[in-house]
């Protein structure tokens, strides 16, 4: 978790526009009809960078992060001896839910700071993050605290929301992709979205095909043989029937993964299932347009085990009905796809999209059906902005 510091250090760190100081003095001629005497010992020049009061960036005791994935660009110098580190379970509004080591969970608020370093991140905190917590309140509740310091994340997912960085979850192990079957239908190109997510955050992904009792096994054979056929696992799962539980129980057996997909599909069923006696809350999908329900409203991280969080941990998500790519360009996103990255290299232009070039192996390769149609138009949508 919390890996060993150098000490303290002062650091420079660029701060949120909000935390800036006063805008330029303009006031010159008000102050020279009231006080010309004073006008001498103002200043004659302003620095615009640097140290100036007109720049972003403060001083502050901490060490550069090592990732610029970890969130920020700093870490935090705290007292750790009079701190407890914890895991966040849950953000909820201002205040966050956090399971510390000694298993008392704590309500925490975060820090100024914190919310006031310059940052893409929608949230300061999510669920997953390990943190550092300082603990008590100035009422004298024991379960409060204050959330002092984020540790760098090892990985996260992350999608775009008002055009700013959303991340769903950090520091997992698998990501358990979710679809359905039938009730509502599957979406092929939301898992292919799911996918290069994962592949960017080197999240080893699993995709699950649930409500399977609803369909011909048959019918899913041609999509599922395809993702199957690329190295992912596939597992077809039935929370009415049982079908492919044990065989996801003995997966997340002591990892820590989450459960993410569309609304409707039966992630909190499924996590039921795997846990008896968690009771999530579920409902069923609309009749008139054949989509979930927003019953999952915020990322819970589940600790499993006895003691909490010895048998790994599951994280619920809300569903989601869009994922946009986050800190992806359009280059990239052939790179990302397994099944067309060994084509890349043959094309005759280096910088090939593979949309429209006569001469591009990956067209090729659809055409002479080594790369599957589905797959390769799910790749055009993705790299120009479209699809779900």
């Amino acid at each position: 978790m919390a890996k060993k510091r150098k000490g303290k250090q002062k650091v420079r760190a660029s701060f949120r526009k909000r935390q800036n100081t006063r805008v330029r003095k303009t006031d010159f001629t008000r102050e020279f009809k009231d006080d010309a005497q004073s006008l001498e010992n103002e200043q004659t020049g302003e620095r615009v960078s640097g140290k100036g009061s007109l720049t972003r960036k403060r001083t502050i005791i901490g060490a550069s992060a090592d990732t610029p994935d970890a969130g920020f660009e700093v870490e935090l110098d705290v007292n750790e001896s009079s701190s407890i580190a914890g895991r966040a379970l849950r953000v909820h509004g201002l205040n966050s839910f956090v399971l510390g080591d000694d298993g008392r969970i704590y309500t925490c608020t975060v820090r100024g700071i914190l919310k006031s370093l310059a940052t893409d991140l929608q949230h300061v905190v999510v669920a997953g993050d390990h943190v550092m917590v300082a603990k008590g309140s100035e009422s004298g509740d024991d379960d409060q605290g204050v959330i002092i310091r984020v540790e760098p994340r090892r990985n996260q997912i992350s999608r775009t929301s008002r055009k700013r960085q959303q991340i769903l979850v950090a520091n997992v192990d698998l990501a358990l992709i979710v679809a359905s079957a039938a009730e509502p239908g599957l979406k092929p190109n939301l898992i292919d979205r799911f996918l290069i997510s994962a592949e960017q955050a080197e999240i080893k992904p699993v995709v699950i095909i649930n409500k399977v009792d609803l369909v011909d096994a048959a019918n899913l054979q041609p999509v599922v043989g395809v993702w199957a056929q690329l190295g992912y696992r596939v597992i077809l799962t039935s929370t009415v029937t049982g079908h492919g539980i044990d065989e996801l129980r003995d997966l997340v057996a002591g990892k820590d993964c989450v459960v993410a997909g569309q609304s409707g599909v039966g992630k909190s069923s499924i996590l039921n299932a795997i846990e008896p006696g968690l009771e999530l809350r579920v409902s069923k999908v609309s009749t008139e347009n054949q989509k979930g329900r927003h019953t999952t409203t915020t990322a819970q991280l589940i600790p499993l085990g006895d003691p909490p969080g010895s048998g790994g941990h599951l994280v619920d998500t809300p569903g989601i009905r869009s994922m946009a790519l986050w800190d992806i360009i359009p280059e990239e996103v052939a790179g990302l796809f397994p099944d067309i990255r060994p084509f890349i290299n043959d094309c005759k232009f280096p910088n090939c999209e593979h949309t429209h070039e006569e001469d591009c192996a990956v067209k090729w390769a659809v055409a002479d059906g080594k790369l599957d149609a589905r797959r390769y138009e799910s790749y055009c949508y993705i790299r120009e902005g479209d699809g779900v």
